[in-house]
């Protein structure tokens, strides 16, 4: 019998629980992975307020969108080997000492980083690379604009578009956190604690930005406008100011623009895959090589759910929560 972190009804923190979990043999292509972290993420608050039901097909009452451990069983098919480290995306469920993915969503771990490390990498970097190469083309030279750049995702983005040559202008609320990010390289910072940020922007990119990583939503949509380059392209990933606004449409035609929405949670198995296979190709050897690093705040035993959660509701993090086992 293994265990699991249980929501027990919508609300705060004090509603998860840990409970016992029987976990399934792997199936036909899959792979059983005894898991020894898991990252926290923000859907996981928003489950657990009630906010973000589970897609299809994925537990309703476990959270967790990203682990790391070892293969513990494998199905026919499969290609993978029992004690393989690994890692990966699901939709649901990570937070659970045993689970079941199907092999070809299997990320193998950096052959230097320990688990507890690995598991911060997969949602955040997947979702940071789709958005920057996979919808927006960045390239070399070109400036990208990331909001919310001390979260997982932000400080992803912003070591990847250092990868291919781009300039990096982030946002934060806090001067603490942007001063933390021009430690990872950051160029440009402006802090938004005014709920202003076009005008700094403006200042600092003055012929726009090429593309905007957008985490905060309806509160950021003029103003994301009103910096974006010709041509520029948008990706919106989260609404974390609201999921409804108004625009003004003669700015996006007058400039050209591109504005694109993405998750990844609900994807089907072959787009997971075929994430999994580029996170493999792109971005395992550059962990190795020390290109890209894991940006850590705390690494807490699962026992300590509800306080990661409350840290995250509280926004006092910088980077990524993990919680092992």
């Amino acid at each position: 019998m293994g265990k699991a972190v249980r929501i027990q009804g919508s609300g705060g923190p004090e509603v998860l629980s840990i409970e016992g979990y029987e976990c399934r043999h792997a199936g036909p292509g899959e792979v059983r992975v005894s898991v020894a972290a898991a990252g926290l993420n923000r859907a996981d608050c928003l489950q657990r307020r009630g906010f973000y039901p589970a897609p299809p097909g994925a537990p309703k009452d476990i959270p967790g969108l990203e682990f790391a451990g070892t293969v513990s069983d494998v199905g026919e098919g499969a290609r993978w080997s029992v004690g393989d480290r690994v890692m990966g995306i699901v939709a649901g469920g990570a937070m659970a000492t045993e689970l079941v993915v199907h092999g070809r969503e299997l990320i193998p771990v950096p052959a230097n980083l320990e688990l507890h490390a690995a598991a911060a990498l997969p949602e955040v970097f997947a979702t940071a690379h789709d958005a920057l190469f996979g919808h927006a083309r960045l390239r070399m030279g070109e400036t990208v604009l990331v909001h919310a750049i001390a979260s997982g995702v932000g400080t992803a983005a912003l070591q990847l578009a250092h990868s291919v040559g781009a300039r990096v202008v982030g946002t934060s609320r806090s001067t603490e956190k942007l001063d933390r990010c021009a430690e990872l390289g950051l160029e440009f910072a402006v802090n938004t604690r005014s709920g202003s940020f076009a005008k700094e922007v403006a200042a600092l990119a003055p012929t726009g930005c090429d593309v905007v990583l957008d985490t905060i939503g309806a509160k950021y949509l003029e103003e994301n406008l009103q910096v974006l380059a010709r041509q520029g392209r948008i990706v919106t990933l989260g609404l974390l100011g609201g999921a409804k606004g108004e625009i003004n449409l003669g700015a996006l035609l007058a400039k050209r623009a591109t504005w694109m929405g993405s998750v990844l949670r609900a994807r089907p198995l072959e787009e997971k895959a075929g994430l999994a296979q580029i996170f493999r190709r792109e971005m395992v050897p550059l962990f190795e090589r020390g290109a890209l690093v894991p940006v850590v705040d705390a690494v807490l035993p699962m026992e300590e759910v509800a306080e990661a959660h409350r840290r995250m509701d509280h926004n006092e993090t910088f980077g990524k929560i993990v919680l092992t086992w």
